[in-house]
């Protein structure tokens, strides 16, 4: 069921979440997602519009997939710094084969989404990718986001929400909170992690709501796109 925790037990249940599915998470997404993740991904960072030289903070960029397809839109003279929490997450992705001489080349940095560790006006874009909902304080990292953000440059999070159609969500709901917590278990040994996966989607806010958040903390030309009839959503934004 819906569970209910402090500030400081949600933050160990997180970095315990991702220490425990790190080596398998890559696998996991392609698998629940039927490798429309790798979709979403594309399509996000397009919107982004880089291009070479750029500067790009990913934060809570975990195994990589933002910071390679950012790297490639910025070459060769542009920077990808992968910005995370969890080292297991960041040393999962450093080590997979897959465009590997790519993973050489961005920079990554171990820290806290809420107390980012780069000066102010820093970055042409920055971006999120499904971790909103796994931060506690998400406003103050979203503060903290814009503050390295440079004046005109891009915001981009992608995240998962609902779909629209009503049939189309009782069966996504089936899939979500039914299969995937059997899938997690089976594959990854973590029925737990998937059970709370899809509540976290549940609970979290619609995109008309998360567009009111980035105007709060001072970011301007807010618009969203839905892929797949809604399950995710990316917002992209202008300092």
């Amino acid at each position: 069921g819906f569970e209910e925790w402090s500030e400081a037990e949600k933050a160990a249940r997180v970095r315990r979440h991702f220490d425990a599915v790190a080596r398998r998470y890559d696998l996991m997404n392609t698998l629940l997602s039927f490798g429309a993740h790798y979709l979403w991904k594309h399509r996000a960072i397009g919107m982004l519009g880089l291009k070479p030289g750029d500067r790009v903070l990913d934060v809570s960029g975990g195994t990589g997939d933002l910071s390679i397809l950012s790297h490639r839109a910025v070459r060769p003279t542009g920077r990808v710094v992968l910005y995370d929490i969890n080292r297991a997450m960041i040393t999962a992705g450093r080590r997979k084969s897959t465009n590997a001489a790519t993973r050489r080349q961005i920079i990554y940095v171990q820290g806290d989404a809420e107390k980012i560790a780069f000066q102010d006006n820093t970055f042409d874009a920055v971006m999120i990718g499904f971790a909103v909902r796994n931060i506690t304080h998400m406003k103050q990292a979203f503060k903290e986001m814009v503050r390295v953000l440079k004046p005109g440059g891009t915001f981009l999070c992608l995240e998962f929400s609902r779909p629209l159609w009503p049939w189309f969500r009782r069966l996504y709901d089936f899939y979500s909170f039914h299969i995937m917590p059997v899938l997690g278990n089976a594959i990854a040994g973590n029925e737990k992690a998937y059970t709370c996966l899809p509540e976290t989607i549940r609970l979290f806010l619609l995109p008309h709501e998360l567009s009111d958040i980035f105007r709060e903390v001072g970011l301007s030309s807010v618009k969203y796109r839905l892929f797949t009839n809604g399950i995710a959503v990316a917002h992209t934004a202008l300092k």
